[in-house]
């Protein structure tokens, strides 16, 4: 099966008043074409923070210390902002923990 979205060894980090936070710590997957997956763990195992990275949406003072994410060809990590923006909600989404509202338009 061809591949459209391959996560490897990635690695996330958080800057905080404490120091350092390793949010994420070598995170692979891959996701055929046609597949849907699901992300399932813990609360603060790095689901979000994961479906964040991939998309390139992590807040300000979280940056990607490590790994490669390719989706369809395309390194995702390279491309400007503007380039990513046009792959988001289009070509790749994420539905988080809640989604009766997010797929809900009065919401």
């Amino acid at each position: 099966m061809n591949k459209i979205l391959e996560v490897e060894n990635l690695k996330v980090e958080f800057r905080t008043y404490r120091g350092i936070v390793k949010a994420l710590n070598g995170v692979s997957f891959a996701v055929g074409e046609g597949e849907v997956i699901g992300l399932a763990g813990e609360t603060g195992s790095g689901k979000s923070v994961t479906g964040l990275t991939i998309q390139r949406l992590l807040p300000g003072n979280a940056r990607v210390v490590g790994g490669k994410i390719v989706f369809d060809g395309r390194d995702l990590l390279s491309l400007s902002e503007e380039e990513m923006s046009k792959i988001r909600g289009k070509e790749i989404t994420a539905v988080f923990q809640d989604p009766h509202t997010y797929l809900n338009p009065v919401f």
